[in-house]
């Protein structure tokens, strides 16, 4: 299923920490667990583009194997690309590669496992989020398997064209098919945040609100 761009900027205004009480609510596990940005502010809402990867010891496998290039091909403009690599401390990415993607107007990375140049990254002011930041070489280290294949990152299953929203809080997957139904919900709750706290600058206790409005 295709997601709206409507739905993508409707997302946008939404904190990660809201959409997950909205997943909640659905029953979705879509949390990626222990994945920071690069640097601070980063955010990016966008449609996923999945990479599965494999990680050996120096030498394991071909330079030919490692397709950073072949992972930004794959990218249309805002998107996402979404690398599953099960935490491996080996770095996936780096500056150059965040350079290419910026100019080609690619929206993000996310990597279960290690990215590089952090410098860089925040220079370019690309969007990236990982488990690591590491110096160490992805060449001969790391395999990709697949593109645009179904994979777990971070314990979540992402699939080409799911919504992936990540803030300073975290990373967190949406189902394209049901992308707009957790956004309706979450920005009532993002509305409610707010008049809630607009009645305690009013003289509510924050244990009133509580009562009042169930999701803060």
């Amino acid at each position: 299923m295709f997601v709206d761009d409507k739905i993508l900027e409707r997302l946008k205004k939404i904190a990660t920490p809201t959409l997950a009480n909205a997943l909640d609510d659905f029953g979705f596990q879509g949390v990626m667990n222990d994945l920071s940005p690069a640097g601070p502010g980063m955010t990016v809402v966008g449609r996923a583009v999945t990479v599965q990867e494999i990680t050996g010891p120096f030498g394991s496998f071909s330079t030919r194997d490692f397709k950073v290039g072949h992972m930004i091909d794959a990218a249309g403009s805002g998107e996402v690309i979404v690398v599953a690599n099960d935490g491996a401390q080996v770095s996936t990415w780096g500056g150059m590669a965040s350079y290419a993607a910026k100019l080609k107007g690619i929206g993000g990375l996310v990597v279960d496992g290690g990215i590089r140049d952090r410098e860089e990254i925040v220079e370019f002011s690309f969007p990236a989020f990982s488990k690591h930041m590491v110096p160490t070489p992805g060449k001969t280290r790391i395999k990709v398997l697949s593109i645009n294949e179904p994979i777990v990152c971070a314990g979540v299953r992402v699939r080409k064209g799911d919504v992936i929203v990540a803030d300073g809080t975290g990373v967190l997957c949406l189902p394209a098919e049901h992308a707009e139904e957790i956004t309706i919900v979450s920005e009532k709750f993002s509305a409610d945040d707010k008049q809630a706290m607009n009645e305690m600058d009013k003289g509510l206790t924050f244990t009133e609100a509580l009562k009042k409005f169930s999701k803060i």
